[in-house]
This record gives structure tokens, sequence and C-alpha cells, in this order.
């Protein structure tokens, strides 16, 4: 098993465990991969929940740009969202996670088609 597939099994655990949903493997697939290079970065492959410039770089790069979504209130609410389900004192918040919840909340999946 290569390293992105040891990743993606992480997430799946995580998504399984901490989070407790069943995970769309494709779809968990497509977003990792979709994040690139950051899921072997130690610092890139996590979302630090306590920064705020963190989750704007979230709202503004992922649920903007690539998910093409009018900004408003309502993504951050989202984002705050996921991180609570996720948990606050979870100390590592990898980044395909919450985007993989990201997507799913607002139902664009279709993105990664």
């Amino acid at each position: 098993m290569g390293k992105r597939e040891e990743l993606i099994e992480k997430y799946a655990d995580d998504l399984r465990n901490k989070c407790g949903m069943a995970p769309d493997m494709d779809l968990l697939t497509k977003v990792t991969i979709g994040c690139g290079p950051a899921i072997y970065d130690a610092d890139a492959e996590t979302v630090a929940a306590s920064q705020p410039g963190e989750l704007e770089t979230v709202k503004n790069n992922f649920l903007v740009k690539k998910l093409g979504l009018s900004d408003g209130p309502e993504l951050m609410e989202a984002i705050n969202a996921v991180i609570e389900t996720y948990g606050q004192s979870e100390r590592n918040k990898y980044r395909a996670v919450v985007y993989y919840m990201l997507t799913k909340h607002f139902g664009k999946e279709h993105v990664y088609g």
C-alpha cells in the first residue's frame, strides 16, 4: 500500500470514529487527491481550527474557488459546524477530512465527478 492509500485509510478512520459518519471512499479518495502535496506536509495536512486566518483560507481557497460557492456567512458557519463535528479538542483535524465533510455539507460531490 502506498503512502496516499495509507493516508486515505487514516482519514476514513477519522470519519468513522471521530466524526461518526460512514465515508464514501470514492469521494474521499478524490478529495484527498485534490489536496495535492499538502497531505504529505506535516503542517499543511491539518487545519489549524483555532486560527481565524486558516479558516479564512479554507473558506476562500476551498469553498469559494474549488467548490464555486458564493461568499457569505453560511460558509464560515459550515466550517465551524464541521470543526465541531470533528471535535474542537481533536488536535489533528486533517485537511482532506475537513474538505470531504464540507463537500458533503454543500452537496458539491459533482465537483469531484
